[in-house]
């Protein structure tokens, strides 16, 4: 039996053959990701999409993808050493997620608590609203790229103070905000990539969350407690 060929550049398989859905979001995640770079503007990406989910053979997805540069490298090995930070350090995932896409079409997108950031996240907020907060997810890489595309919507980020953000979306009647620059912290990477059109795309870093149960409990001052012995 011969292994199912896969519709990336740089190999060859036989043109006449069916593809199967798989071979369609693959093809699909390489036209969002040119998107959010920029190489394609959004009624391009309609199109190429339209076309890649009616494709049938191999033939058919060659033209989408002629112009692109090929699928970006598998991401590095995740590290298992914690970063030195001065204050608690992110946490990386003994199963790290290699790519995810989150999609809010007129809807909203809610990832909070203990969660798995991928090494690649495709956000698309169309009319709709997506929010991840970070400060108690698990991260897949030491640097994580986020494609936060908003259209008439918005993506909301929050990550801890030892996450290092750069932002390298662009905004179009709409705003792409967040802290610029990378800090020596030796946290992990979050880069955010992407179109803000009529919509926005805000990075906030928030101090960590206390763990439930983690308040003390407040004595009073020696000189107002009761002698012993009296209640």
């Amino acid at each position: 039996m011969g292994t199912t060929p896969e519709p990336f550049r740089g190999q060859n398989p036989d043109p006449n053959l069916r593809i199967s859905d798989a071979d369609r979001h693959k093809v699909a995640d390489i036209l969002r990701e040119a998107a959010g770079e920029g190489r394609l503007e959004i009624d391009e990406l309609d199109d190429r999409l339209e076309a890649t989910f009616k494709a049938k053979t191999y033939a058919d997805l060659i033209p989408i993808t002629v112009d692109l540069p090929a699928a970006g490298t598998p991401a590095p090995p995740v590290p298992q050493t914690l970063p030195a930070t001065g204050s608690s350090p992110a946490v990386f995932a003994d199963n790290p997620i290699e790519s995810q896409l989150y999609v809010a079409i007129m809807s909203g997108v809610d990832r909070r608590g203990v969660w798995t950031v991928p090494a690649t996240g495709n956000v698309i907020a169309l009319m709709g609203g997506a929010d991840l907060d970070m400060r108690q997810a698990q991260f897949s890489a030491q640097e994580t790229v986020i494609y936060a595309n908003a259209i008439m919507g918005g993506v909301n980020i929050t990550v801890g103070p030892d996450v290092q953000v750069v932002m390298q979306g662009v905004g179009i009647m709409g705003g792409y905000v967040g802290p610029r620059g990378i800090e020596p912290t030796g946290g992990p990477v979050l880069r955010v990539k992407g179109l803000a059109l009529m919509g926005g795309v805000t990075v906030i870093r928030k101090p960590l969350k206390e763990p439930k149960g983690s308040k003390q409990l407040r004595l009073p001052p020696p000189h107002e407690l009761p002698p012993h012995g009296m209640h």
